[in-house]
């Protein structure tokens, strides 16, 4: 956990080079090759500020150094904690980013989540499918390429609006802003950042982990969350039913996972590990054990166990020593056996410790709901034995955020002794207890959970797994009920369009965004004054300033 990023990180974290010697670069090359007509330097210059990576590795080990240096400053300052919200489409990820530029001005910070739910749920060519692991396998690293696809393409569009505005400079004269624009070129911030993927349980034994990770690396993932769930009996995490496995069985593949990695050059790649045992009662396997005390042993002593006498012993039994008595661990009609009641979170603890002790780089403890002093209580345990222990945390859609809050808050009230005789606690969901103090403080602390979790709870990444797909669903039930209503295309002019508009929404330009003033460019750099070009005067687009 005394992780130094390498020299290979640092160069990647450089920005691209300048305009200005990219342009004499390519036309040191152009005077070498004079057959290559009509090619001019600052065309090439261009094109190639607006590829800065040329493959999924190079993005790769960008965001892993970026990532890394995140992670250090988490460790000395816990108020700069990291952000991302999951998208199931790189348009989606592409406007997320977009609009973190205009909003803050950069991209610091703000990460993309790529959730295995999603993908089931999404981009299945099954069509809809439960988080059980049944998608294809191969979604995960097509998604992650697509994800960075439409990052590269934001970058391109950005630095074209600029390329445009440094022409309209300098065919004004106006020396002054050609400067400010060439500065502006050369300290643009790339749209491209960290994505944590999510590979699930591994999708098989350890090499089917290691040859999936391979491919989701490739595609340009820098981190990798892997749960310690059985993979062919995977259950997404805030539904009943999961099975855990073993350590060693667990390790097996974070190594996989690391192995992948190195192969492929990319040193700084992250790691998360995510335990369900606070909601997993059941494992598959009893772990092997070679002495008392040791990983395995530990393992084994949260089975449900009895006591087997040769009056009680039937046939068929699984027994196993536990402090020189011959126990029964109780194995039910699925072949699974069961965990003793109220030990998940001792499990969880054993697990993230022995995680960060064999090889892993940040923890994801799934819980059942969003309470700061819960995940605190399993944190300071794990930080006794690994002090900048720290985690990515799920402030999942799962959980109903107002609900649970209101129930803090009406809870603390309460144990404080003041009067809360006007809250039915079952019913605190209503509407007509939205103004209330109650529902105003717990609103507050929904505000504030971040920031507070994250200095309280170890938490250095906050992710919103399925945002995306409820915004969806939320923004086309509002157009349907509209358009398809009263108001008809005012429904959409009003409550789209306008907004857009009005809201700065580079997106209402949908062909500028599609990448047509790219193409008119390049069409430029081919042919010259012969190019066919789609953004004349008559583009309907210009109606939009």
């Amino acid at each position: 956990m005394n992780y130094q990023p390498r020299g290979l990180s640092d160069r990647a974290l450089q920005g691209p080079a300048s305009y200005l010697k990219e342009v004499e670069a390519a036309k040191a090359l152009l005077e070498t090759q004079p057959t290559w007509n009509g090619v001019t330097a600052e065309a090439v210059a261009r094109m190639r500020l607006q590829n800065r990576f040329k493959t999924g590795l190079d993005v790769a080990r960008y965001t892993a150094a970026l990532m890394r240096a995140d992670m250090a400053a988490y460790d000395a300052d816990p108020t700069k904690y990291t952000q991302s919200l999951g998208c199931w489409h790189g348009f989606i990820a592409q406007q997320k980013l977009i609009s973190v530029k205009k909003h803050f001005g950069k991209t610091d910070r703000r990460y993309l989540y790529l959730s295995g739910w999603m993908i089931a749920a999404l981009r299945s060519e099954f069509g809809p499918l439960p988080d059980q692991s049944m998608h294809e396998k191969t979604s995960v690293p097509a998604l992650i390429e697509e994800l960075y696809t439409f990052l590269r393409q934001a970058d391109s569009r950005e630095l074209n609006d600029i390329f445009r505005a440094l022409d309209a400079a300098r065919k004004a004269g106006d020396q002054a802003k050609e400067k400010a624009l060439i500065e502006k070129i050369d300290s643009f911030q790339t749209h491209v950042v960290p994505v944590i993927a999510d590979i699930d349980a591994g999708f098989g034994n350890a090499e089917a982990t290691y040859l999936l990770a391979k491919k989701m690396i490739e595609a340009g993932a820098c981190a990798l969350q892997i749960e310690n769930q059985v993979s062919d009996e995977k259950q997404c995490g805030h539904q009943d039913g999961k099975v855990t496995v073993p350590h060693e069985v667990f390790l097996a593949k974070i190594r996989a996972c690391r192995h992948a990695f190195l192969e492929l050059g990319v040193e700084d790649g992250i790691v998360v590990t995510r335990t369900d045992s606070l909601g997993a009662g059941l494992t598959q396997q009893i772990a092997v054990s070679h002495k008392p005390g040791d990983i395995g042993d530990q393992y084994n002593s949260f089975l449900d166990c009895e006591e087997v006498t040769p009056e009680n012993a039937r046939n068929g039994d699984v027994i196993i020593n536990q402090n020189g008595k011959m126990m029964r661990p109780k194995r039910l009609a699925s072949n699974l056996y069961q965990f003793r009641p109220g030990t998940g979170a001792d499990r969880c603890v054993l697990d993230c410790i022995t995680s960060l002790q064999n090889g892993a780089d940040l923890l994801w403890i799934e819980t059942e709901k969003p309470h700061i002093e819960q995940i605190a209580s399993m944190v300071d345990r794990i930080r006794k034995v690994v002090p900048n222990a720290k985690l990515a945390y799920n402030n999942s859609p799962s959980f109903n955020w107002t609900l649970n809050f209101r129930w803090q808050v009406y809870d603390a009230m309460k144990e404080a002794g003041k009067d809360v005789s006007q809250y039915n606690r079952a019913d605190l969901m209503k509407p007509e207890y939205d103004e209330t103090p109650l529902a105003i403080e717990a609103d507050e602390r929904i505000r504030t959970f971040q920031a507070d979790s994250a200095k309280r709870a170890g938490i250095f990444h906050h992710l919103i797994t399925l945002p995306t797909y409820h915004t969806a669903a939320l923004s086309t039930d509002n157009l349907a009920r509209e358009y398809f209503g009263e108001q008809g295309m005012l429904g959409y002019v009003k409550n789209v369009q306008r907004q857009e508009i009005r809201q700065g929404i580079a997106c209402v330009k949908h062909q500028n965004m599609a990448g047509s003033d790219i193409g008119d460019d390049h069409k430029e750099y081919f042919a010259g004054e012969a190019a066919l070009k789609a953004g004349g005067a008559h583009n309907t687009m210009n109606q939009f300033g």
